[in-house]
């Protein structure tokens, strides 16, 4: 995919940062979009629907955690990454901006090289999804097309990244996954994240899918168990 394909939404009440943010990914070569609140980020959202949207936790209307969770109820924008870009950077506020379903957390200020260092990373999990297929393991079923997961013939509603971090484990039932394969594969080696992050998502994974089927091996990593 050329870059000038990949669309990248902004939504930020400060012009300035939209401002600046747009010229650097512009400059890059990507469509980008911008939008002034959490409502007109998804209005934006569903005419333009983009393939990452940046997203500001703190602006009028409605805050950046309650405009993620409406645009993640919108089917054709299940593949759609989303990343906080925010000032706030509590543990709470991570973990709720996680429930509403985003894929990562940018604290700001952000240089602006190292702002496009990790759009350049989001971006790369694009190419992940061609290929791959389903995965079946026991009474669970992955569907990696549609990003929708079954147990027992229920059909589950995961954030984009619980999702990616159970059809990862899950795709060798038994095998210990280390840590830090895990935050390569699923999160991306250049985009970085708290030490907490893996743990905040397995420990919903085990409220959504079943405490036993997710195992940790201390000091090492995490794996799925039949």
């Amino acid at each position: 995919m050329n870059k000038k394909d990949i669309r990248i939404l902004l939504v930020d009440d400060e012009p300035d940062i939209l401002e600046i943010i747009s010229y650097n990914l512009s400059k890059e070569g990507y469509t980008v979009f911008t939008a002034k609140n959490g409502v007109e980020g998804i209005k934006k959202a569903k005419r333009e629907k983009p393939h990452l949207i940046v997203l500001d936790v703190m602006m009028p209307e409605m805050d950046g955690v309650e405009a993620c969770e409406a645009i993640r109820k919108i089917p054709e924008l299940k593949p759609t990454i989303i990343t906080f870009l925010t000032a706030r950077g509590e543990d709470y506020s991570q973990v709720a901006g996680f429930d509403a379903g985003a894929d990562d957390y940018i604290t700001k200020p952000i240089k602006p090289k190292l702002l496009v260092s990790k759009v350049k990373a989001l971006l790369r999990r694009l190419k992940t999804e061609e290929g791959i297929t389903n995965v079946t393991v026991g009474d669970l079923v992955i569907n990696r097309e549609e990003y929708k997961v079954i147990k027992e013939g229920e059909e589950l509603t995961l954030p984009r990244k619980e999702f990616e971090l159970l059809s990862l484990l899950a795709s060798k039932p038994g095998k210990v996954f280390k840590r830090e394969d895990i935050l390569d594969k699923v999160w991306g080696n250049e985009v970085v994240v708290g030490g907490r992050t893996i743990d905040v998502h397995i420990r919903k994974l085990r409220e959504k899918i079943g405490d036993d089927c997710f195992k940790t091996v201390k000091g090492v990593g995490y794996k799925f168990v039949e």
